[in-house]
């Protein structure tokens, strides 16, 4: 197992530019991690020698780009906006690897009032399967996330319901599409984590360890000091998964630098135990 983390106590200080991506970096090699997540949104200068210098400065602190966190909208009830979202996210492939990021989280896309469940999962499932050859020639992997609602969003997710987050999985069977499991986001939607991570364990390619205080709403807390039965799912992954891959912590307590601290220390240790 390596360890990452995705700051999202600190992500919109970075994209509103109170925090920089150079102090993120710094921190997460003070943290002790193997490596570090990045949001699309971060992302306002993508110039060539702008992402190298992120780069330089990545390896130098002994890390590695674990990977690019996106919040692609296909289920855009207009046209313009699936493409506008098809275009970002090619441009998201070609970023990645100057990075050096081998994952790419990806979403359904917003639950948008007028898009019915039959033709979201459509639009989901043909607005990935036609990037996912761009992805493979870059030697990126796309990961789907049981999301629940990105911060810059104004709806929750189209795929919160892990029934319609499973049709979308079953849909893309055979492809190169992995999951990104989210340990957390099921409880927020009012649904156990464990049922759901065994129905796409085999389609595994990551994990965010999140945690929250609430069963049915938002109520994020430093990991391990929630809900998340850690101890069964962290067995189930490394017993009977084999699970050897980039777990990311996702830090969304808002208790400062001893969250992250917290966090990462209980990740371990109960990924040591199980």
């Amino acid at each position: 197992m390596r360890l990452s983390c995705i700051p999202a106590t600190y992500f919109m200080d970075i994209i509103e530019g109170r925090m920089t991506m150079e102090a993120w970096i710094d921190l997460a090699a003070a943290l002790g991690l193997d490596g570090l997540d990045f949001g699309q949104a971060w992302f306002r200068d993508r110039r060539p020698a702008t992402i190298a210098s992120l780069r330089r400065r990545i390896e130098g602190r002994g890390l590695q780009a674990c990977m690019l966190t996106c919040a692609p909208d296909f289920t855009h009830p207009e046209a313009t906006g699936r493409r506008a979202t098809f275009d970002e996210m090619r441009a998201m492939i070609e970023l990645a690897p100057q990075l050096g990021a081998p994952l790419i989280r990806v979403t359904a896309g917003q639950a948008h009032p007028s898009v019915s469940r039959d033709k979201g999962v459509a639009w989901v499932v043909e607005g990935i399967t036609k990037l996912l050859p761009d992805a493979e020639a870059a030697g990126v992997t796309f990961a789907y996330e049981n999301h629940t609602k990105a911060s810059v969003w104004q709806y929750p997710d189209f795929s919160e319901d892990s029934a319609i987050f499973l049709e979308i999985v079953r849909a893309t069977e055979g492809t190169a599409l992995r999951v990104n499991f989210d340990t957390a986001n099921p409880l927020v939607h009012g649904e156990d984590p464990l049922p759901l991570l065994r129905q796409v364990a085999h389609r595994v390619a990551s994990i965010h360890a999140n945690d929250t205080r609430a069963r049915g709403r938002f109520d994020f807390c430093v990991v391990g000091q929630g809900l998340v039965p850690y101890a069964e799912v962290f067995t189930f992954l490394k017993r009977t998964v084999g699970f050897d891959g980039w777990i990311s912590v996702e830090e969304y307590s808002r208790t400062g630098e001893e969250g992250f601290r917290e966090a990462i220390r209980f990740v371990r240790d109960a990924w040591e135990a199980a």
